[in-house]
């Protein structure tokens, strides 16, 4: 027995270099006119799956990176505000209704509510859609705002009571 403490720690051939594996290769956008790198004798070239030379959105979705933590947050609870303000929407509505007959008809009155109860839905769809490509930042101040603009004003001013 040897009286080296690394012994237990090695292999037999440990350092035979024919046994070293080659570091792995990344594999980067490679258009159809540049020459194919040669590596630890094979060629590799482009896929048989890359995009086509006009189209660079092809491979986007699997570049983008994951929503941190702090947005997935920020996502969900202003989700849940403008779900709420949906609700609100509703019931605000409704308690104004007989209120707003005195002033307009049914026809004027039903097509504003159903847009005043969807806007804060349609809002946070534009707000995730249009800012897809853009900053985090950008598209939590866009919902922020969103929970500024979108108060159900006849929900705080009349409540579910009324005054």
């Amino acid at each position: 027995m040897t009286s080296d403490s690394d012994d237990a720690l090695n292999w037999d051939g440990d350092d035979d270099a024919s046994l070293a594996r080659p570091a792995p290769v990344r594999r980067e956008k490679i258009a159809a006119e540049t020459p194919a790198p040669v590596v630890a004798d094979r060629v590799e070239g482009p896929s048989q799956d890359a995009a086509p030379l006009g189209d660079d959105r092809a491979g986007e979705e699997d570049e983008r990176a994951p929503l941190s933590t702090a947005m997935l947050l920020i996502t969900g609870v202003v989700g849940g505000v403008y779900l709420l303000y949906s609700i609100g929407w509703v019931v605000g509505g409704l308690r104004l209704k007989p209120l707003a007959n005195f002033f307009v008809a049914d026809e004027m009155f039903v097509p504003w509510f159903v847009l005043a109860v969807a806007a804060p839905a349609l809002w946070f769809l534009a707000t995730w859609v249009l800012t897809r490509g853009r900053a985090s930042w950008v598209r939590a101040s866009l919902l922020l705002l969103g929970v500024v603009l979108l108060v159900p004003w006849p929900f705080v001013t009349v409540g579910v009571i009324g005054a």
